[in-house]
């Protein structure tokens, strides 16, 4: 026994002193020159190996991938060619902002547009016949995707050509692009979102309640509240989501009524979360009452764990 703790006590110093060794060793190394200089790949990382580096996409392997159709291939070229400068590419990837039949590839393509230095928002150029598109072309599924596009380039025309789009656009596909767009450009387009919480479509209110919820600044909290009641049960779940991500402590009673009234379950535990996180001890036998009684169990375990937030 002695023997072989003697054994693993020498052994484990062995491999101490090995890897101490090793380490001077790398310490005293001079150190690799990385810093970007010429053009292509040194270009961007300097003299690191080239089994190191990321792969840069070439010009021809952009526009390959985009007039290919395939997904993976697409999204894959335009990653690596973040940093490539390629005028002829663009026409080819402006089209991948129509892309039917992936939203990835809309997102991406309009994500690698939006970093050209040329090319893209001169007058004429993608970024203006995308508003164009928006405003005006006879294919809603066209005009949605233009506002989706308008999102991602992250500038602020989108705002307003999607805050039009989301008042006056008869195609609720569109209304509901240009409301997540809006999200996307952090911007209510002056009170645009919240005259959208009101539209006769729930999939345009689900848009701009989803909006709302993650913008900077959203003012119209009582469109918001007034959802609560809404007919369409994902609809009153969202806004007390909303609500309840926005701590709007103004319309606890609002959602008070909706813990104890709504016929559905999954609204009714929302509701009590929200409780929960405003934090207002009027709502206390509220509660209670809910943790007592709620004929579904997660609506009472989520009236429980509300009660120990207040």
């Amino acid at each position: 026994m002695r023997a072989n703790t003697m054994f693993r006590f020498v052994l484990g110093a062995s491999l101490a002193l090995t890897s101490t060794l090793a380490a001077a060793d790398a310490s005293s190394a001079p150190p690799r020159e990385v810093t970007p200089h010429g053009t292509g790949m040194a270009g961007v990382y300097g003299d690191l190996p080239a089994d190191q580096v990321e792969f840069l996409s070439p010009p021809d392997l952009i526009k390959s991938a985009a007039v290919s159709g395939a997904p993976m291939a697409i999204w894959e070229a335009l990653e690596h060619g973040e940093r490539v400068e390629c005028l002829d590419c663009i026409p080819q990837v402006a089209t991948l902002l129509y892309d039917p039949h992936s939203a990835k590839t809309r997102e991406i393509a309009a994500w690698w547009l939006r970093r050209r230095a040329l090319g893209v928002f001169g007058p004429g150029e993608v970024y203006e016949q995308t508003l164009t598109t928006l405003a005006s072309d006879g294919d809603p599924l066209r005009r949605a995707y233009a506002a989706a596009a308008l999102g991602e380039f992250l500038l602020s025309p989108g705002v307003a050509a999607c805050a039009q789009a989301l008042a006056a656009d008869g195609d609720a596909r569109v209304r509901a692009a240009a409301a997540l767009a809006l999200g996307r450009l952090n911007d209510d387009g002056a009170g645009a979102l919240g005259v959208a919480l009101s539209d006769g479509d729930p999939s345009v209110k689900l848009a701009a309640l989803r909006a709302a919820g993650i913008i900077n600044s959203f003012s119209s909290l009582p469109a918001v509240a007034a959802l609560t009641t809404d007919r369409t049960p994902e609809v009153r779940r969202s806004a007390v989501e909303v609500l309840d991500g926005l701590d709007a402590k103004d319309t606890v009673a609002a959602v008070a009524a909706v813990a104890q009234k709504d016929v559905d379950a999954g609204v009714r535990a929302e509701a009590c979360h929200a409780l929960g996180t405003f934090g207002d001890a009027s709502v206390r036998s509220i509660l209670t009452s809910l943790a007592q009684s709620d004929p579904d169990t997660f609506v009472r375990d989520q009236a429980q764990i509300a009660l120990r937030r207040l």
